[in-house]
């Protein structure tokens, strides 16, 4: 069999078959085994299979074997796996990461908490399109305020203020329910439902009041919407999970005692005497779920039962809910608080934000044998946000205290102190407004905290923080491969 390494014979060699998932850049039909040097790493790699593709410009390609980044030499691979060099070697290209460049970013009068997308490719879009060009980005401030913002970093929607219906304490989270509506929560222990419009013709939006929710007794820090259901669910600091309908017919009465004007000793309190003067429609839960001990910090719709949520709390637990009848039907136990979460649906993980600078991801199937099926380290603080990726199975993004945004594919691991695979994050994103965008100006992120984080396939990643800024990041193939498991 020839070598067509280009390599000298002398070395080490072994027989590779390259494959790729991906028709646009697979090799001709005819090629077989293909014989290289063992000390080939993935540069020497990537040009043999551009030599072989006969490509004009050369593609960056990463290599898997076994569904894992090699990171090393071939011979290292053999060595550190007990690999004979007479095997061959099935090996996986796809294109190369490409590092998310800084796009651009929106100021704001105080910290932003939360952010959401709206595009073609977004979970609220279910009938009916969106233009290139005419995505929207949304924000939740501490200020209070929700802004809705176009690709050219122009408000063009701002939330009213607490005298005229809007909230009247820190936004905590923000979240597209569907392309004309908005779901928010607060620390006022409120959820708030808004008609978003727009007026193509004098580019501009509007945010409308259509529903104040009542039923939490402390703040709510976390949403997720599902648009086919007009469902959202809620995480409170009061230990509970909500599910409500964002349609007023649909929904209960609210509990009296819990509206601004049921105290008259409490008339005086900001709070109460700004929402009084509204005439928004009030309505409760469809249900709220107790099982947590501490503050729930994260929850999510299951991606592909939404009869079925997840939720992640201070407990050091991630639980799974049934909607339909609001029990629960499972728990598992970590070892630390859990701050964040986010679906790997074809992988069947769940991904938690901890309290120790890590990420676990969790199998939640009744069949898992084990808690933690991987550890993703690289954070210095605290992991307040999760989002999957929109074009990797494999793929997910973090924001924590530590002033970062990190990209992690679960395909990249190194071997743990302890034994065990750990994932390492494949690139970091900065604060632009710290250090123009090289690193944290002070130790565990002070004053550059990311407190959201979102990924949308049209948009990019956007993230928003303790720099009273949303920031947009972008690159092609930030994580290759659309297929998980």
């Amino acid at each position: 069999m020839a070598d067509r390494s280009g390599l000298s014979s002398s070395q080490a060699q072994v027989k590779l078959q390259l494959t790729t998932r991906h028709e646009d850049i697979s090799l001709p039909q005819n090629t077989g085994a293909i014989l290289v040097n063992t000390n080939l790493r993935r540069y020497a790699l990537s040009t043999l299979v551009n030599a072989l593709l006969e490509n004009e410009r050369p593609i960056p390609f990463e290599f898997l074997i076994n569904g894992k980044f090699l990171r090393t030499s071939i011979d290292e691979y053999l060595t550190a796996n007990g690999v004979s060099a007479e095997t061959l070697l099935t090996v996986e290209y796809v294109r190369a990461i490409i590092p998310p460049i800084h796009l651009v970013s929106f100021e704001h009068d105080d910290w932003v908490s939360s952010v959401d997308v709206i595009s073609n490719t977004s979970p609220a879009i279910q009938n009916g399109t969106i233009d290139p060009g005419q995505e929207r980005i949304l924000s939740g401030s501490y200020d209070g305020l929700l802004r809705v913002w176009n690709m050219s970093s122009e408000v063009i929607a701002t939330s009213p203020a607490a005298s005229t219906g809007g909230h009247t304490s820190s936004i905590k989270a923000a979240r597209f329910a569907s392309a004309t509506q908005i779901a928010s929560s607060s620390t006022d222990r409120t959820i708030r439902i808004w008609k978003y419009a727009e007026d193509r013709a004098a580019f501009t939006a509007s945010l409308t009041p259509q529903l104040e929710l009542y039923g939490h007794k402390a703040s709510i820090d976390d949403l997720a919407t599902h648009a086919p259901s007009s469902r959202v669910l809620s995480a409170s600091a009061d230990h509970t999970v909500g599910l409500w309908s964002t349609r007023k017919s649909e929904a209960p009465a609210a509990p009296f005692s819990l509206l601004p004007t049921s105290n008259p000793k409490n008339t005086n309190s900001k709070r109460r005497k700004l929402s009084a003067t509204t005439s928004t429609p009030q309505r409760g839960p469809l249900a709220l779920m107790s099982s947590h001990t501490a503050p729930v910090s994260a929850t999510i719709f299951a991606p592909h039962d939404p009869t079925v949520a997840h939720s992640a709390s201070w407990d050091h637990t991630l639980r799974t809910w049934d909607l339909p009848t609001t029990t629960l039907v499972d728990t598992r136990t970590t070892s630390h608080a859990l701050l964040s979460l986010c679906s790997l649906p074809s992988l069947s993980l769940l991904a938690v934000g901890t309290s120790a600078r890590h990420i676990t991801l969790i199998d939640p199937r009744a069949s898992a044998t084990t808690i933690s099926a991987m550890t993703l380290r690289g954070h210095t603080n605290a992991v307040v946000s999760l989002a999957p990726s929109p074009e990797s199975g494999y793929g997910l993004v973090s924001g924590s205290h530590d002033g970062s945004v990190r990209v992690w594919d679960v395909r990249s691991t190194r071997s743990g102190e302890e034994g065990g695979a750990v994932g390492e994050s494949v690139y970091t994103i900065w604060r632009e407004s710290s250090a123009e965008g090289e690193g944290p100006r002070k130790a565990g992120g002070e004053g550059i905290k990311v407190f959201g984080v979102t990924w949308d396939k049209e948009v990019g990643i956007v993230s928003g923080g303790e720099d009273r800024r949303v920031q947009v990041n972008r690159g092609k193939g930030v994580v290759g491969g659309k297929e998980g498991g």
